[in-house]
């Protein structure tokens, strides 16, 4: 029996052991559980969600925050195309032409501007100044080309406008920083 005895031993010895190794390795998965959860509480606070529930959420937030900036997206540029639209409309080439129709020398009372939106169409507007008289006339510009024959000042005021030309020496500036071509006296 004295070789049962030690075979019962050694498997008693055996067990014994692996038990340890079982019991170490529970405790080791018991430090490592409470260190899981206690970053676990860190991250999620005090709530009785557990990680995986609280990333479905974040999912699901993200999702409908995606959704939103996307549609917050959408309206924004509806508003630029309608705002740009709108400022195609507005004056976007602008110049005035000073000079003496008559060439009275009169100090370059006749005016011709150009106000021009960004399909550079809009009006030229003249307004012709003597001794006794004033006169103004409008001429319609469309796509860069008048509808009827423009004066040489006229003309002038299209061309500087459309050109963004800067003064010459033969310019004066104006009072709000427009381009002013003074046409010295013809003669």
């Amino acid at each position: 029996m004295s070789g049962s005895a030690n075979t019962t031993q050694i498997v008693a010895i055996a067990a014994g052991a692996v038990a340890v190794i079982a019991l170490l390795w529970a405790l080791s998965l018991t430090v490592a559980l409470r260190r899981l959860r206690a970053a676990q509480r860190m991250v999620l606070g005090d709530r009785s969600t557990d990680l995986v529930s609280h990333a479905a959420a974040l999912a699901r937030e993200f999702h409908d925050l995606d959704a939103a900036v996307r549609d917050g997206l959408t309206r924004f540029e509806s508003r630029i195309l309608a705002t740009e639209a709108r400022l195609d409309g507005a004056i976007a080439y602008r110049s005035l032409v000073r000079y003496d129709a008559y060439g009275e020398m009169s100090g370059h009372q006749s005016t011709s501007i150009a106000l021009l939106d960004a399909t550079r169409s809009g009006i030229v507007l003249s307004s012709i100044h003597h001794r006794d008289q004033a006169r103004l006339y409008v001429k319609q510009i469309h796509a860069g080309r008048p509808d009827l024959e423009l004066s040489p000042e006229e003309a002038d005021a299209v061309r500087l406008a459309l050109s963004g030309e800067r003064q010459s020496s033969a310019e004066e500036p104006g009072d709000d920083g427009a381009r002013v071509r003074v046409r010295r006296p013809r003669g």
